[in-house]
């Protein structure tokens, strides 16, 4: 089962654009409606930057179809990502006292914080799982997490925190799949039942990473579309990430990629595809365009 969709649904640039939600489609119950008419799948990015809600996820159970699925990203803490002490929670904020560095990081927490927050994290995405309706956590590290074994350590340790669910691994530095380590990644995934991420990107930077077209759990697949915009890749002051997106996906590279798709299907009982090539309506545009050419006997 191949089930293709895009990074989110509500993204501004999208709804600016005005080319993919009929103009009588206004509000977020009914956009959400929309989307799930047209995609069988979509990814929650909104939960990157802020905690998601148990309330939210009721609303989205609510809002979908039985068999709808929605891709779940991590909190950008636990990935190690630099966060504004803005986005906690208020009374973590206050648990935490004063900051005076604009950013916090996973390691500047104290463990009871910590787990606090996965605590909430958990409790957030059990409508979705209890629904049917959770595909994978994803886990998209930042390009400065490198290979090296206090990394494999966290990983480990965020898939022990979030046992009962499907974890996939996306990593943005070259040094995860260069020809030393790839081996090693994809064993230390397949032992720990950790999805690996196949991803579609600009190559030739340190924030690369090749097309690795292997799967790592019988049971789900994911593959990740970013686009192939070498100008915009790296490029610094860009207004939005969509800026950074700004690729359409032409009909033969989306022919050759649905090839390579098919054949990582047949190794997992589930594939998810997501375009994340989110400039106006290009990821809506290429994943249709996508469906299309799967649904060819």
């Amino acid at each position: 089962m191949i089930l293709v969709g895009t990074a989110s649904w509500a993204d501004k640039n999208l709804i600016d654009s005005g080319l993919f939600y009929p103009a009588h489609i206004k509000t977020p119950s009914d956009r959400l409606g929309y989307y799930a008419s047209q995609f069988p799948l979509v990814e929650v990015d909104s939960s990157y930057y802020a905690l998601p809600s148990e309330r939210n996820a009721a609303l989205w159970v609510e809002r979908t179809p039985p068999g709808f699925l929605f891709d779940v990203k991590s909190f950008r803490l636990f990935t190690q990502h630099q966060t504004p002490p803005k986005v906690l929670p208020v009374d973590i904020r206050a648990a935490l006292g004063p900051v005076e560095k604009k950013n916090i990081y996973y390691g500047d927490l104290p463990e009871e914080l910590r787990g606090e927050l996965w605590s909430r994290f958990r409790s957030a995405l059990k409508p979705l799982k209890d629904a049917g309706k959770l595909g994978v956590v994803l886990f998209q590290f930042p390009p400065w997490f490198v290979y090296r074994q206090s990394n494999l350590e966290h990983i480990a340790a965020c898939a022990r925190v979030m046992e009962g669910f499907r974890i996939a691994v996306e990593f943005r530095h070259r040094s995860w799949f260069d020809d030393k380590h790839r081996e090693d990644v994809l064993e230390f995934e397949r032992s720990r039942g950790l999805t690996h991420v196949v991803v579609d990107e600009p190559q030739g930077f340190a924030s690369s990473i090749p097309s690795v077209w292997e799967t790592t759990s019988p049971e789900i697949a994911v593959v990740r579309m970013h686009g192939r915009n070498r100008e915009t890749w790296s490029q610094k002051g860009l207004e939005s990430s969509a800026d950074r997106f700004n690729y359409l996906y032409s009909a033969d590279e989306l022919q050759e990629l649905a090839g390579s798709i098919e054949k990582l299907a047949a190794k997992a009982r589930e594939t998810h595809v997501i375009f994340n090539n989110n400039f106006g309506n290009f990821a809506q545009h290429n994943a249709g365009e996508l469906k299309q050419l799967l649904a060819r006997p």
